[in-house]
């Protein structure tokens, strides 16, 4: 059986990139760990500096459980360069060329409203972009 994955994003702000990729990826607040009711509540189990909260975290999961989860906690550093490892959001691979190159950049259009933005477009292929903290990512087709 091939290992499960979970990823990670570092962050200064987790509530706003929370709702960012809840939206770019149709997510949903993963629920606290049994026998817990909140993520306060699960959080106080640890010995946390006073000056943590829940908000300095968010944990997201895909509501169909397919998708691997995402955690996004918050750093006291900010970020200094190219990921190293990043996201790829896919669109129906299916249909023509264009009809693929279509579904990208309306994908790549949503997400600007969702607080993205373009860096670069890869005529035909992909566009990268970013979350609203900077984090790459792309948007490209999934295989047909």
């Amino acid at each position: 059986m091939a290992a499960r994955i979970d990823l990670t994003l570092d962050c200064t702000d987790a509530q706003l990139l929370a709702a960012f990729w809840k939206a770019a990826l149709g997510y949903i607040d993963e629920p606290p760990p049994a026998p817990f009711k909140t993520r306060e509540e699960w959080l106080a189990q640890f010995d946390l500096p006073e000056d943590d909260s829940a908000d300095d975290g968010a944990w997201l999961c895909d509501p169909e459980g397919v998708g691997p989860r995402l955690s996004i906690l918050k750093v006291p550093e900010p970020k200094t360069a190219k990921n190293r490892l990043h996201i790829d959001v896919r669109v129906p691979g299916h249909g023509t060329a264009d009809a693929r190159w279509e579904r990208i950049r309306a994908e790549a259009e949503r997400l600007v409203k969702a607080g993205g933005t373009v860096l670069e477009e890869f005529e035909g292929h992909h566009v990268v972009m970013a979350d609203p903290e900077g984090n790459e990512f792309c948007v490209a087709a999934a295989s047909a």
